[in-house]
């Protein structure tokens, strides 16, 4: 009779979506083809990480690993905390299995062989959406983000995507942050779109996290030029259950997704209506991570139930897994299909979000030498993963 499968999950905080842990466990489960409230193959340990920083997430794991005895590490975590992480992961020869919504360009001076990783590659809708938007709008577009979200690869991505088209010229905003000033960020949108008006970019690209990006688009509609401007955002800023919250508003907006509830292709119409008939709420891309891990781990269970953790190492570093959105893998040098991302054209009027697919937007490999630079300058960054704030 087959053991237990126990799974310790390093948890972060989220003020953006307190329910990730919950959905991707979720996802997980449906994946493997386990109910989610009935199943008893599969035992998740949740271990808080605070705001995900090295020190909490090495702590976090310490604990799973030698006190809680964990299988499998898994859980949200940051490619700059791996690698404190990856010396206690080796020690055991048990598999790490990490998610990330892609916020970084992944780079592996080492690549454990102990450790995978099921990235949403947020970075890649990123750098399509920037070959895209320089091929459609013209040179000379301006990038506007807070201190928070100027932290991660975003911009860069899609700078380099705008680079690739042929861009001699864009300009970046970076807006400051005052603790103690709330309204600063309105303050300094006022003054930035005064200059925007006399002196009006090709477009503008915007990358807000969570709440930030409702009032930024508040913003953008106040002062007159909407419309007006071609408004490109980055793809978390225009998930549903963000632009549910300005959706009276008369808005249009231009964005880059790799994945999409309405999606008809049979394998995305199986996982939303699984998930949405367990969970009672919309399908989203963190339900969507774990049900493409689910997929792989189903096929791992025989081995992972008999802790023979060297064929599952070995299998989830060549397997590919065919799910809602197309092929992925889990280990940085499988080099499968890089992931497609749809061009979208949204408008928020009459209280309806309306989507029109324009254009197919081109993947890049991680390790390719136009993204060296970004690593090579760039050596710091947050700690705590995207939209964990």
């Amino acid at each position: 009779m087959s053991s237990v499968l126990s799974i310790g999950f390093l948890t972060p905080y989220s003020g953006v979506y307190p329910a990730y842990s919950a959905h991707l466990v979720t996802g997980w489960l449906l994946g493997m083809g386990l109910d989610p409230v009935r199943q008893r193959t599969v035992q998740f340990t949740s271990e808080y990480t605070h705001m995900g920083s090295a020190d909490a997430s090495v702590k976090a794991a310490r604990k799973l690993l030698f006190f809680n005895n964990v299988d499998i590490l898994s859980g949200l975590i940051s490619y700059k905390a791996t690698p404190d992480i990856i010396p206690l992961v080796e020690s055991l020869k048990k598999p790490a299995f990490f998610f990330d919504m892609g916020e970084y360009i992944p780079h592996f001076p080492y690549l454990s062989p102990d450790v995978f990783y099921a990235s949403h590659q947020l970075w890649q809708s990123q750098y399509a959406l920037g070959r895209w938007a320089h091929s459609h709008f013209g040179d000379g577009g301006h990038m506007i983000m807070p201190f928070y979200e100027a932290g991660y690869h975003l911009h860069t991505a899609f700078k380099e995507g705008v680079t690739a088209a042929g861009s001699t010229q864009i300009s970046l905003t970076v807006l400051p942050h005052q603790a103690n000033d709330p309204l600063q960020m309105e303050t300094e949108l006022d003054a930035l779109f005064s200059k925007i008006v006399q002196d009006p970019p090709s477009y503008v690209h915007a990358i807000f996290a969570g709440n930030m990006g409702t009032r930024f688009f508040r913003k953008w509609i106040q002062c007159g030029i909407h419309k007006k401007i071609p408004l490109v955002v980055n793809e978390t800023m225009a998930y549903d259950d963000l632009l549910q919250d300005i959706q009276d508003a008369d808005l249009d907006i231009y964005t880059a997704m790799m994945w999409m509830r309405e999606d008809q292709r049979p394998a995305n119409q199986v996982f939303v209506k699984k998930f949405e008939s367990i969970a009672q709420q919309p399908a989203n891309i963190y339900a969507l991570m774990g049900y493409e891990a689910g997929l792989m781990w189903r096929e791992l269970l025989p081995y992972a139930s008999k802790k023979d953790w060297d064929t599952v190492k070995q299998q989830l570093r060549t397997g590919v897994i065919d799910g809602p959105r197309g092929q992925k893998s889990f280990y940085p040098a499988a080099g499968v299909a890089l992931p497609a991302s749809n061009i979208l054209k949204i408008s928020t009027t009459g209280n309806k979000i309306n989507k029109l697919i324009l254009d197919q937007g081109a993947g890049m490999r991680h390790d390719a030498k136009e993204f060296a630079t970004i690593h090579q300058e760039s050596v710091t960054g947050w700690h705590n993963p995207f939209l964990c704030i």
